[in-house]
C-alpha cells in the first residue's frame, strides 16, 4: 500500500466546522454532566474536549505544513504533522487517567443521576461525532494527522452511543453504578485507538520506516536494478504525515549509471512505495577504500 499525497487544503472547512460544534457541544455536556451528577457525561466531555485540542493541533500543522522551505528549515515545517499526531495521542492517553481516576472513585460511592439527561444529550453527540467523522474519512488512509482527526471523532461517536445506553439502562432499573462502568468503557476504547496512534506516531518521530513502506521490498528492488552490484547506507523516514524520504547508496558499474536510470528509479519508489523524495548517491567502486558507510558485515537486525 502507498501513501497519496493527498490536498490537506481541502479539509481546512472540516477543521472549521469539527472545532466550532465540538467545542460548543464539549461546553453543554460538560454543563449538563455537573448539573446532574453524571460521570459519563464529564468524562465524555473531558474525551471531547480533547478532541477540540487535537482537532486545533492537526489543523494548525497542516497549515504550517505548507509553508516554503527556507535556508534554515530546508524542509519547511512539513514534521509539524508528525509531531500533532504525537501530541494527540499522548491527550487521548492522559484523558484515560482522568476516566479512570474518576469511575472507579464513583464505582466505591454511586450517585444520582439524570438518565433522560444524559440520554438528551449524549444523543446529541453522537449526530456531532459521526458527521465531523464523516468529513475525514476519505483521508484516514492517506494521512496520519487525518486519520488521528477521524479516529477522535469516530471514538466519540461510539462513546457517546455507550453514553446513551447507560441513560437508558439507568432509566429502566436505577442501577447507579450503570454510569461508571460506561466511563470506564469509555477509557478501554481511548486506550485501543490511542495506544495505537501513540505508536505510529512515537514511530515516524523517531524516523522509523512508515508502516506503508516494505524496506525489504525496496531493498529487494534496488538491488535487482541491471548494473547494480551492491546496495548500502539505506535509510527510510517519514518527512510528514503524508510525505517519506530515502536515501541510499548504490555501487554500480561505471556503464551503468546515468540520469535516465536514476529517474526511472526515482519514479519507481514513488509509484510502487510511496517515497516521494528519495535521494541516490551512486558509488562505482573503483577506489580502494571501501565507502565509510559500507557495513562492515552483512548481517542485518530485524525489529520485532
Amino acid at each position: 500500500m502507498t501513501h497519496a499525497h493527498i490536498d490537506t487544503q481541502a479539509y481546512d472547512r472540516a477543521f472549521k466546522v469539527g472545532i466550532v460544534v465540538n467545542g460548543v457541544y464539549v461546553l453543554i455536556e460538560a454543563g449538563c454532566g455537573f448539573a446532574f451528577n453524571s460521570v459519563a457525561l464529564i468524562s465524555d466531555a473531558g474525551h471531547n474536549l480533547s478532541d477540540v485540542l487535537a482537532l486545533t493541533l492537526a489543523w494548525g500543522a497542516t497549515f504550517l505544513s505548507r509553508a516554503q522551505p527556507t535556508e534554515r528549515r530546508t524542509y519547511g515545517m512539513k514534521r509539524a504533522t508528525v509531531l500533532a499526531s504525537l501530541a494527540s495521542a499522548v491527550m487521548l492517553c492522559i484523558a484515560l487517567g482522568a476516566v479512570i481516576w474518576e469511575s472507579f472513585a464513583r464505582l466505591a460511592e454511586p450517585a444520582a443521576t439524570n438518565g433522560r439527561t444524559i440520554v438528551f444529550v449524549a444523543g446529541v453527540g453522537v449526530v456531532i461525532n459521526l458527521v465531523t467523522a464523516v468529513m475525514f474519512m476519505s483521508g484516514r488512509h492517506d494521512d496520519l494527522n487525518i486519520k488521528s482527526a477521524f479516529l477522535h471523532m469516530a471514538a466519540d461517536a461510539a462513546v457517546s452511543f455507550g453514553v446513551v445506553i447507560a441513560g437508558v439502562v439507568m432509566l429502566a432499573t436505577n442501577w447507579l453504578w450503570v454510569d461508571p462502568i460506561v466511563a470506564l468503557s469509555v477509557a478501554a476504547l481511548i486506550l485501543v485507538s490511542g495506544l495505537g496512534l501513540l505508536r505510529e506516531s512515537l514511530d515516524l518521530a523517531m524516523d522509523a520506516v512508515p508502516d506503508h513502506v516494505d524496506v525489504g521490498a525496496v531493498r529487494e528492488y534496488l538491488d535487482t536494478l541491471p548494473g547494480v552490484d551492491d546496495v548500502h547506507h539505506l535509510h527510510i523516514w517519514a518527512m510528514s504525515t503524508t510525505e517519506t524520504a530515502l536515501t541510499v547508496h548504490l555501487v554500480m558499474q561505471p556503464d551503468r549509471s546515468d540520469d535516465l536510470l536514476l529517474q526511472s528509479v526515482s519514479d519507481a519508489l514513488k509509484q510502487r512505495f510511496g517515497i516521494q523524495h528519495p535521494t541516490i548517491q551512486v558509488e562505482h567502486g573503483s577506489s580502494s577504500k571501501r565507502c565509510v558507510y559500507t557495513p562492515a558485515t552483512s548481517a542485518v537486525t530485524h525489529d520485532t
